[in-house]
């Protein structure tokens, strides 16, 4: 117990170490950069976490969007498209289970197979628990290739961010360690290079 608990403080005592190590040899710049890398990796680690929780409730929602739907044939009364109607639409008739028949307009959003069909078509279209027409849920490719998307995007955006905050911090930080190293070569290079 008592070596994997040593095992586990160590890489604790490494970041400890690097961010307040007392070596001589490390500036304070150097603590700053480090804590910019730690920073940064924190938060691209939120963005993945967030993203692939994120990804995970649309999966969720489409799911019980997709259950609370249920799939009818309808059969159109007459050919589209309806002059009243924006979009492509028809009328059409549709039987439930208990038997009662519904009748209205759908839509190339509602039935994307209406299209142009003529009258007597059967289409397959989705109902909701009042029978009123919805557009249909996706299907579980669809889902699986959102979800993918809004997990990896956000992330790789995230990744770009973050690396060009990286590389402004790290140029920034070069400047003045630079700066410090020309100051300090002008207070010894003479010394140095002086002749005896």
């Amino acid at each position: 117990m008592t070596g994997s608990a040593h095992r586990v403080g160590r890489p604790l005592q490494r970041l400890g170490r690097l961010l307040l190590g007392r070596n001589a040899l490390r500036r304070p710049v150097d603590r700053i950069e480090a804590a910019v890398i730690i920073c940064l990796v924190a938060a691209f680690l939120t963005v993945a976490v967030a993203a692939a929780c994120f990804a995970g409730h649309l999966c969720q929602s489409h799911r019980a969007a997709a259950a609370r739907l249920r799939p009818a044939v309808a059969e159109l009364s007459q050919p589209g498209p309806v002059a009243s109607s924006r979009v492509p639409a028809a009328r059409a008739w549709w039987r439930l289970p208990n038997g009662t028949e519904h009748s209205g307009i759908l839509t190339t959003v509602t039935a994307p197979a209406i299209g142009d069909a003529p009258a007597g078509t059967s289409v397959q279209l989705w109902l909701d628990r009042s029978a009123k027409p919805l557009v249909p849920p996706p299907s579980p490719g669809d889902t699986i290739f959102t979800a993918l998307l809004v997990g990896i995007i956000p992330t790789a955006g995230a990744t770009v961010v973050l690396i060009l905050c990286y590389r402004l911090c790290r140029m920034v930080l070069d400047r003045h360690r630079l700066a410090r190293w020309e100051s300090a070569w002008e207070a010894t290079g003479p010394r140095w290079t002086s002749r005896r």
